[in-house]
């Protein structure tokens, strides 16, 4: 994946973190929810009576925010270079991630650091650092040692 930094704009960058925070605070005044992605996706395959149709709207809101979006603008051109298997694994590997981590970059990095939650905090430091060291092996130390990467 490449980011066109000659095209990156910080109003858009930060236009998007404000609403982000707005759709999270809204959620938890008006319904209570931590807008934690992983959790209201987890709720949706194990249904509680009464709590499945919000997690739907959330879940119809974010898949077809890109479509709004789209209607006024023009949409960012994404170049994502793995292919299927690497993509199937790495979602795989989040979620099973987000399981052991009670949560996810959602849940615990805007929703639990804006409530000053340590739990959240250890858990961002925890992604970060994972992301950080897998995209060094894969683009230095395996290039490395294979030469193939």
């Amino acid at each position: 994946m490449n980011i066109e930094w000659a095209v990156f704009t910080p109003v858009s960058a930060l236009l998007g973190g404000a609403l982000i925070g707005l759709a999270a605070s809204l959620l938890i005044l008006m319904n209570g929810r931590v807008a934690g992605i992983s959790g209201i996706v987890a709720g949706l395959l194990r249904p509680v009576r009464g709590d499945w149709w919000w997690r739907l709207a959330f879940v119809l809101g974010l898949l077809s925010a890109p479509l709004v979006y789209g209607v006024f603008a023009t949409l960012p051109i994404i170049k994502i270079e793995s292919g299927w298997p690497a993509i199937i694994i790495a979602g795989l590997l989040v979620g099973i991630g987000t399981r052991y981590g009670s949560g996810c970059t959602s849940g615990h990095g805007v929703c639990g650091l804006s409530r000053l939650s340590p739990r959240s905090l250890m858990a961002t430091i925890a992604f970060m650092a994972a992301g950080f060291v897998t995209v060094f092996i894969l683009r230095h130390g395996l290039t490395n040692l294979t030469g193939v990467l």
